[in-house]
């Protein structure tokens, strides 16, 4: 029994890695698939417009492609044959024609009837061998087809020159008593329809390619048309003279963005609605406690009720904040190296120093909501006021975006708290005292109000030690 338990292991364990290894074999050819793929897709266009023109220019290249083939392959062979033998055997009926002996007037009057049936000139060159050169300066297969056609036909020694005389072919024969040179014209061997066939087919297919491109411009116009108004909604900017157009599913795609454009608006709208209100009515119970506890004796119990309450009127004040930052105003066109200039302005009149770099006018310009991008560019230069000695302020262009850098020199935020900040009420003062820490509303407002405006708002460590405060705001 316990012989064959082991006996039975092993097999156990083979038939366990004889069906591992298709399974290996599998994912390795998956992998070499998936590589393929990505290498093949480097080389592919990347936007709609290419791809759509690549689907219809593809079949195209190939069936001109297919058809070329077809009309060489086949063509070129017949036409070719057809030529050659025709031009051998009128030379082949020259030579038979022209019996010994062979003398100077028989050849001219020969050449007067070949000139008005065959279009040949005919001369006789008496006692003369060929000339020592190739036989024939044509195509491989036109050189063949000669030479095959000569060989059955005239079956003497030739040489052809198709490139000393203009528009003329050269054909010597080599006789008994001497050379006969027979001048026939190109046409004889050369069809001008292979040339015609490739300037109609290269021709046609241009304008077909450029049909292509009209019409692929028209399909792709209301995809972009989209995509930007998609884009400046994202960005918190008014979406003005967009309609659906197109065919019948970008329609689609555009009447689901205004729906969605709609709901979205209705619900900002409804929240900040909500906010003022709570907040409005909160501040007249607040007014009515602060009026109380001013009626009554002084007392520490007093004394700590009234800090309650002006924490709780600061408290408000920041949900009105919060609320007047949600985006309803209306973007105008601004330059931000200015708005930043007069919020360093204002702030240099108390606190520490602030240093201010700018770039050159108009770098910095794009559409913003002035008030309130200026209310989180305060905010941020206010929190590098109280922690910081000295402050400086950047704003600089970096391709499609403007960057305003607020570094202090301050104890800074560690690494794993700086995503935890921009959290509401979250304040890094262990206190919970308004006058040190504020109401932990700041940084949440802040980056609401660049992320209206499509950019970010993040926290790095600052070349002067403290914290950098980096504005990004898309262009």
């Amino acid at each position: 029994m316990a012989d064959a338990t082991r006996t039975d292991r092993p097999a156990l364990s083979g038939a366990t890695r004889s069906r591992r290894k298709p399974d290996d074999g599998s994912a390795a050819k998956g992998q070499d698939g998936f590589k393929l793929d990505r290498w093949v897709k480097q080389f592919l266009p990347k936007t709609l417009f290419g791809r759509a023109l690549l689907i219809i220019v593809t079949p195209l290249v190939l069936m001109q492609a297919i058809s070329a083939y077809v009309f060489y392959d086949r063509h070129w062979e017949i036409m070719t044959r057809r030529l050659v033998h025709s031009l051998a055997g009128d030379i082949a009926f020259l030579v038979e024609e022209l019996r010994p002996p062979i003398t100077e007037e028989a050849v001219t009057r020969l050449s007067e009837r070949t000139i008005r049936h065959f279009d040949f000139e005919l001369a006789w060159r008496p006692g003369d061998i060929l000339p020592n050169r190739q036989p024939i300066t044509l195509f491989d297969d036109t050189r063949d087809a000669m030479q095959e056609a000569m060989r059955s036909k005239v079956r003497r020694p030739y040489v052809m020159d198709t490139d000393s005389i203009d528009r003329r072919i050269e054909v010597l024969v080599q006789l008994p008593d001497g050379v006969l040179q027979v001048l026939a014209h190109k046409k004889r061997l050369f069809s001008s329809t292979t040339y015609i066939f490739l300037i109609w087919m290269v021709g046609s297919s241009l304008v077909l390619f450029a049909i292509a491109i009209i019409f692929m411009r028209n399909q792709i116009r209301p995809i972009r048309r989209l995509a930007v108004a998609a884009r400046a909604f994202g960005l918190g900017r008014d979406v003005t003279g967009f309609k659906p157009e197109g065919a019948t599913e970008v329609r689609q795609a555009a009447n689901s963005f205004l729906q969605m454009k709609d709901r979205i608006n209705r619900q900002l709208t409804q929240r900040t609605e909500m906010l003022a209100g709570v907040s409005h009515d909160l501040r007249t119970p607040l007014t009515r406690m602060k009026l109380q506890l001013a009626m009554l004796e002084h007392a520490q119990e007093i004394d700590d009720l009234q800090a309650d309450v002006s924490e709780m009127e600061k408290m408000v004040e920041g949900y009105l904040a919060f609320v007047r930052g949600e985006g309803t105003e209306t973007p105008v066109p601004s330059d931000v190296a200015e708005l930043v200039a007069d919020i360093v302005q204002s702030e240099r009149r108390d606190g520490p120093p602030i240093s201010y770099e700018r770039p050159d006018p108009g770098e910095a310009a794009l559409p913003v909501r002035p008030n309130a991008l200026k209310r989180a560019l305060a905010n941020l230069i206010q929190n590098a006021k109280r922690y910081g000695k000295h402050i400086t302020v950047t704003v600089v262009r970096t391709g499609e975006q403007v960057e305003v850098l607020i570094d202090d020199d301050g104890p800074g935020i560690p690494d794993d708290k700086r995503a935890h900040v921009f959290q509401p009420f979250v304040r890094l003062e262990p206190s919970r005292n308004p006058a040190t820490g504020g109401t932990g509303l700041g940084l949440t407002i802040a980056r609401d109000i660049v992320r209206g405006h499509g950019g970010d708002l993040t926290l790095e460590e600052s070349p002067a030690g403290g914290l950098r405060a980096v504005v990004r705001l898309p262009i």
